[in-house]
Formats: C-alpha cells, sequence, structure tokens
C-alpha cells in the first residue's frame, strides 16, 4: 500500500498513515479509573490523550479535547 501523506483537509497529520483507517480497539477491564482518549490525532501516544491538544488549539484557535472513558461502579 502507498503510504499517504497529511494534505489539505485530512484531520489527521501523522497517525498511522501507511494504512486505509485508523481503528483501535480498548477492552474496557484495561480501564480502572479513567483514560483519555485523543480525538486531535496529535499523541505521540496514540491513542491516548498526551495534552498535544493544547499547544494545537493555542496555533489554531480549535476547542478539541480528548473523550474521557472512565470506570462507573455498579449500583
Amino acid at each position: 500500500k502507498k503510504a499517504r501523506e497529511a494534505g489539505s483537509g485530512q484531520i489527521n497529520p501523522c497517525i498511522r498513515k501507511d494504512i486505509n483507517k485508523v481503528v483501535d480497539f480498548i477492552d474496557i477491564e484495561d480501564i480502572t479509573e479513567k483514560a483519555s482518549l485523543c480525538r486531535c490525532w496529535r499523541s505521540k501516544n496514540w491513542p491516548y490523550c498526551d495534552g498535544s491538544h493544547g499547544p494545537h488549539n493555542k496555533e489554531t484557535g480549535d476547542n478539541t479535547g480528548p473523550v474521557v472513558v472512565r470506570h462507573k461502579p455498579a449500583n
């Protein structure tokens, strides 16, 4: 497969550009208290958030942030 390069209109600048679609699975059992998942596509710890959205938001005026998955105890 041909490697894809980030271009105009693309959201993902660098995460696994050698595949057609990035899909990740995270088993809920792996989450203890909470997990922050990247939505800006700039994390060096993909699929987890590393705070890269902060500088991105300052540079672009965007307002993206992570999705936080948390463990909810049974009642």
